[in-house]
């Protein structure tokens, strides 16, 4: 993927990432990612139903990275199953980290295959996937 491509992705999911607070009471689950070395500070919430992903959505502050992966992110996870959903992720953080993965399942992510060249930024772009995949790991 081009540069400039790549470039515009990432600054079109930041300026217009969908942050909003699911307000369904009960049925949704806060996870707080927050980077204690920098800015990024997430709340990022997960509604789930028969192991299916119901909506997933976020707020909080970030830098461009962390806001825009978790936007790509979750965007992805939407109606996806626990199984799927740490497919995607597991293959996400094998792309971040240099490791051999399944380009066909990242979709948009794929706009961070550069990111592991770059160590200051793995932790802003894995913030929210780190989160996501220790929940439902758990869960």
């Amino acid at each position: 993927m081009d540069r400039d491509l790549k470039r515009s992705i990432i600054l079109d999911n930041y300026q217009n990432a969908n942050k909003k607070y699911i307000s369904n009471g009960d049925e949704f689950t806060k996870i707080n990612t927050r980077n204690v070395s920098c800015i990024d500070n997430l709340d990022i919430y997960i509604d789930m139903d028969n192991n299916i992903i119901k909506d997933i959505s976020f707020e909080g502050e970030a830098c461009v990275i962390s806001i825009s992966s978790t936007n790509i992110l979750i965007n992805l996870l939407i109606g996806k199953s626990k199984e799927e959903a740490l497919y995607i992720i597991d293959n996400y953080l094998k792309m971040i980290n240099e490791e051999e993965y399944d380009k066909e399942v990242l979709k948009e992510l794929l706009v961070f295959d550069d990111t592991g060249k770059q160590p200051s930024r793995i932790k802003c772009a894995t913030l929210t996937a780190n989160g996501i995949k220790k929940f439902l790991e758990n869960n």
